[in-house]
């Protein structure tokens, strides 16, 4: 039967397999997942990064004089 989901094969040096396999066990998932989990919490954490850049990038340039006031745009 074919897999419902896309997979992905990863080689993994032995000292992070062995930190990701017990971070499963102590959760009590299977390895798969913790992996699932642990890429889409570094996916978020790269997210995080990329707009905290944008907004400091953002606020560099920022003119109070030329910001519309609150009743200009509601």
């Amino acid at each position: 039967m074919p897999a419902k989901n896309p997979r992905i094969n990863v080689v993994l040096e032995k000292p992070l397999y062995i930190s990701i396999q017990h971070l499963a066990e102590k959760d009590g998932v299977s390895l798969s997942l913790k992996a699932r989990d642990l890429i889409k919490e570094a996916l978020e954490i790269e997210e995080d990064i990329a707009l905290s850049s944008f907004a400091e990038k953002r606020e560099r340039t920022f003119n109070k004089t030329k910001a519309l006031k609150h009743s200009e745009v509601w």
